[in-house]
């Protein structure tokens, strides 16, 4: 019986699996963790293209491309010195345009989704995409406040994973959720640990 579900369900199983090494580098502050981010999102392509959450297969291909910028950003570190990159705080105007950009591509992904495709939960999965988009963006920048965003953003994810019967993706999400508030708090000592 478990084996039957593995069989049927290995290309999200080994999803989970490069997710969680993902997230785990992520809070390590391991440059590798976009290697992993990206082949992760390709085998989510196509579970959610399966699941008709298109909102979160197009998140996916934007995981790719994000991925190689991030690996090259935090790669190339702090510009003209030779050192890491490091982590900063989102300045206040950064945040007016982020809320800004949000909109935008919350609108677009409605849009999108309530007219052009079948999906069932366009508002939710539309919200769980911009929010993603911005913390993914803020992560390869390496602004602290990413995962306040990955908090909000795993959570929704949560419950509709859950609703829609993707019970590894919603399992994997809980563990997102709370790694998040991990992550917050083991780069928010980093970077003071830096700064004295």
């Amino acid at each position: 019986m478990i084996l039957d579900y593995i069989y049927i369900n290995w290309v999200e199983i080994t999803g989970v699996i490069l997710s969680l090494i993902y997230i785990y580098l992520s809070i390590e502050q391991k440059v590798s963790l976009w290697v992993y981010g990206l082949l992760s999102s390709l085998f989510y392509i196509v579970v959610f293209f399966n699941t008709k959450f298109y909102a979160d297969m197009s998140l996916q291909l934007y995981y790719v491309v994000i991925s190689i910028y991030g690996w090259f950003n935090w790669k190339r570190g702090k510009p003209g010195t030779g050192q890491d990159l490091p982590t900063t705080n989102t300045s206040k105007k950064l945040w007016i345009q982020l809320i800004a950009v949000s909109t935008v591509i919350y609108i677009i992904y409605y849009i999108i989704l309530a007219k052009f495709t079948d999906s069932t939960i366009p508002k939710a999965d539309s919200l769980v995409g911009m929010l993603s988009v911005v913390g993914t963006w803020m992560l390869a920048k390496k602004l602290l406040e990413n995962w306040i965003v990955w908090i909000v953003a795993d959570g929704i994810a949560t419950g509709l994973f859950f609703y829609k019967g993707l019970y590894p993706t919603a399992i994997l999400f809980i563990v997102y959720t709370i790694m998040a508030v991990v992550g917050y708090y083991q780069w928010k000592k980093a970077m003071n640990a830096s700064l004295s």
